[in-house]
Order: C-alpha cells, then sequence, then structure tokens
C-alpha cells in the first residue's frame, strides 16, 4: 500500500468511527433529503453519507465499501488529500465530510494565511506544506470549531462536534 492509500485509510478510520453507522435523527437537516428538517424524505446518514448530500441513495443499505469508494471520489480527491501533509489532510477531511470540501479548504486557507475562496490551489497548497503541519492543522480545526458554535444545531450537535473534534486533535501528531 502506498503512503497516499495509507494516508486516505488513516483519515477515513478516523472519520468512519466519528461518524459511526446508521442515524435518522428527525433533528439533523442532513438526515432530510431536501437538507433542511422536514423538507423532503427522512432517510438518514450512513457512515457519514447524508441524505442531504446524496438525496438518491439508498442509506440505509449503504456498504461500508460504498462509503469508502464516496469519500474517496468526492473528498479526498476534492481536497487534493495525496498532496496534504497527513495532519493537514486527516484535520481537511474530516471537515469535508462533516462541512462539505469548500468549507474545508475556507478553513484550511484561513490556517495558512491565504486568501479564503475555497479553492485549493497552488497557492494554499504550497503553504501547506511549507509550513508546521501540526500546527496548520489545529488552526483549521479552531476555525472549524469557530464555525461551528454559530451554527442553530449548535444547541443540539455541539456536544457531539466537541468531542469529535477534540479527539481529533488528540491523533494529529500520533
Amino acid at each position: 500500500m502506498g503512503i497516499s492509500m495509507e494516508n486516505f485509510m488513516r483519515c477515513f478510520a478516523f472519520t468512519l468511527g466519528a461518524e459511526g453507522g446508521y442515524s435518522n435523527n428527525a433533528g439533523d437537516p442532513g438526515n432530510w433529503t431536501g437538507g433542511a428538517v422536514g423538507r423532503g424524505e427522512l432517510k438518514g446518514t450512513k457512515f457519514g453519507v447524508s441524505a442531504s448530500a446524496y438525496p438518491k441513495l439508498d442509506i440505509v443499505n449503504l456498504t461500508q465499501q460504498q462509503a469508502e469508494d464516496i469519500y474517496r471520489r468526492d473528498y479526498w480527491t476534492a481536497l487534493r488529500g495525496d498532496e496534504l501533509p497527513l495532519p493537514v489532510a486527516m484535520v481537511a477531511f474530516d471537515a469535508a465530510v462533516n462541512a462539505g470540501p469548500r468549507r474545508a479548504i475556507t478553513w484550511l486557507q484561513r490556517a495558512a494565511g491565504q486568501p479564503s475562496d475555497g479553492v485549493l490551489g497552488p497557492a494554499t497548497l504550497a503553504a501547506l506544506n511549507s509550513g508546521n503541519a501540526v500546527l496548520l492543522a489545529r488552526e483549521a480545526l479552531v476555525r472549524r470549531l469557530e464555525f461551528s458554535t454559530q451554527l442553530a444545531t449548535w444547541p443540539s450537535f455541539g456536544l457531539g462536534w466537541s468531542r469529535r473534534m477534540i479527539a481529533l486533535a488528540g491523533v494529529l501528531t500520533a
């Protein structure tokens, strides 16, 4: 297994563990095919693959292999994960699964002192690869936390998100 595949699998394992199995909490906008509570059909989320992002997917019967394929295609590739140092890739990947690739890239850009347009270009990649990867990853995680506390769903899900981000911070140097 090459280093990039090994890095993907480490990131995937963390995020899969954080996301867990099937959930259909009616108060979670991601569980609805319309992306908002009460909009569309309540199909749930499994392995972090949500009905709001994949409204036509059979969420209940989603396999772990299908989730892995989606993660690699739609998140890892969008983040250019193979080109990032592992701590940065891990924080970015988990953020992308939880909040979308564009938002995750914006947090990376802010952490690296780059213009935050949500597009991972050469200047951002260079900044992320030339700085202290653990410090950049932690700063991106702080940006994610700051954003998350402003969400209307923070009172319902904030404790769980906080636990997830603290766990993620704990594995950055492991």
